[in-house]
């Protein structure tokens, strides 16, 4: 922290001794024994930690600050990102109106190659055990839409053009974390200023054996994060025991658009027993596909033929339950099954009515991946110079598509926090003077966002009983009552409204 860096409100009562002091601490490399000290750092270089950087560097009050990004990838490579137009990530996300306004408040959206990104105005919600039992959302009007898919890459790259274009940060990139500890006590010999007690401040070893300290210490890094370890701050959830298996996917060309959605793409999603199957559109003939289902039905999906592997998608929108289990028991032909069985029962009309999506035609070479899904929360967002944000803090349940914006919802806060500590002449490190505005603002609204998806989750994983009529009766009647009510809510929550 240099002395331009300081406080505002200290400034004129720093004396120029103490301002030599602080300029000699910023150094180039630094050790343990004499570290660099930075107003933030932030670990990890996703989304969450960029656009918090990115919304501190554009803000006039906080533009000053001194900031780190410690990050263990190649942040060159993330620059270089380019795939053909013909071609597209399989990590994909929904982005809301509420984070889209985000990301232009902070100047990074007219970065974004926008020629990758699909709006989409409408999407049909469905029970995998009724064909009557569904729901509709519709946007009003073309702008804003429902939501835009976004490839992740697209979006940290744009963040990271963004963050370049404006006052240079120190960015630490192709370097992971060693240690994090508390500095060491005022040495007698050579104290320090009272308002510069570097004993509170969390110091980072670096693996380049650098060492950095921080007012404030920023946890972007992840849902093993290293900051939230060290704060010693808990998480309470479980796993689930399902995968979410990704792909990008190809429609027949002449089917990029429904006809049936004149103003816009629809996005499908059908809640089978195993898990909720959706269909998101990316822009032309192609689609991002999440798939929930089991560990043993994921692990066959991935040893499927391209051909067999495209035959279960259209099964899991088109066919039974009972027709999806057998095909799992298969080996490899579910081409031929599944065009028998769909011969048996034909979808077409379904289809047309725009209930359900066209058939897929193939599957892009390399897209099939899978992870692990499960539920976790911080049982706190920040203690004393400490703060999480994103999978740090929080993992969900994809079937909403709300990680990325409640990570991108974390930074807005946590931002806006730091610059009221910051024009108050407040100590952004203090939970008092800043870090409590924060938690307050985000943690109570996250909470009840994780459980509602995952009492979603559950609800939609019984495959029997009084249950499934109940949910038939719920679902078709939230649909009838149209905007206001449950689906009005509902339409908001997938907005980030």
């Amino acid at each position: 922290m240099v002395f331009g860096n300081a406080p505002r409100a200290l400034r004129p009562y720093i004396c120029s001794s103490c301002a030599k002091s602080l300029k000699l601490r910023s150094r180039k490399f630094a050790t343990a024994a004499s570290p660099d000290i930075y107003d933030v750092a932030c670990v990890g270089g996703g989304p969450a930690g960029l656009s918090l950087l990115t919304a501190l560097r554009s803000s006039k009050a906080t533009s000053h600050l001194r900031l780190a990004l410690i990050e263990s990838q190649d942040l060159d490579r993330v620059r270089k990102w380019n795939l053909p137009p013909d071609q597209y990530s399989n990590r994909a996300s929904s982005l809301t109106p509420s984070s889209q306004a985000f990301l232009s408040q902070i100047g990074a959206w007219p970065h974004i190659d926008t020629s990758r990104v699909q709006p989409y105005h409408h999407m049909r919600v469905w029970d995998g055990l009724s064909s009557t039992a569904r729901i509709t959302f519709d946007s009003p009007t073309p702008e804003p839409a429902i939501a835009h898919m976004i490839e992740n890459q697209n979006l940290t790259r744009a963040l990271l053009a963004r963050l370049d274009s404006l006052e240079p940060i120190s960015l630490l990139d192709k370097t992971s974390v060693r240690e994090i500890h508390l500095g060491p006590p005022p040495s007698p010999l050579t104290p320090e200023p009272t308002y510069l007690n570097l004993s509170s401040y969390p110091h980072v070893t670096l693996s380049s054996n650098q060492t950095i300290a921080a007012r404030l210490l920023i946890g972007a890094d992840g849902p093993n994060s290293a900051v939230r370890t060290f704060a010693g701050i808990e998480t309470r959830g479980y796993d689930y025991n399902r995968d979410g298996v990704v792909a990008t996917l190809k429609l027949p060309s002449s089917f990029a658009h429904h006809p049936s959605s004149p103003r816009g793409v629809t996005a499908y999603q059908r809640f089978l027993p195993s898990g909720p199957i959706a269909l998101l559109a990316l822009p032309g003939p192609y689609a991002s596909l999440v798939w929930t289902t089991t560990p043993s039905q994921s692990a066959l999906l991935k040893t499927l033929s391209p051909e067999d592997f495209t035959a279960m998608v259209n099964a899991a929108f088109r066919l039974s339950a009972v027709d999806l289990n057998y095909m799992f028991t298969l080996p490899s032909n579910q081409l031929s099954e599944f065009q028998w069985r769909d011969s048996v029962h034909p979808s077409t009309a379904s289809e047309a009515k725009g209930e359900i999506p066209h058939l897929i035609s193939s599957v892009q070479q390399g897209s099939i991946a899978s992870f692990p899904l499960r539920l976790r929360h911080a049982s706190s967002y920040t203690t004393s110079r400490i703060a999480l944000i994103g999978d740090a803090a929080h993992t969900i349940h994809p079937l909403a598509g709300q990680g990325l914006n409640m990570g991108l919802s974390d930074s807005k806060a946590l931002a806006e926090a730091i610059e009221y500590a910051v024009c108050h002449g407040a100590d952004i490190g203090d939970e008092m003077g800043c870090l409590d505005r924060y938690k307050g603002e985000v943690w109570w609204g996250n909470q009840r966002l994780l459980g509602a998806v995952d009492k979603l989750h559950w609800l939609y994983s019984v495959g029997s009983g009084p249950v499934v009529g109940v949910r038939k009766w719920g679902l078709r009647a939230v649909d009838v009552m149209g905007d206001l009510g449950v689906k009005g809510w509902l339409m908001r929550q997938a907005g980030g409204l």
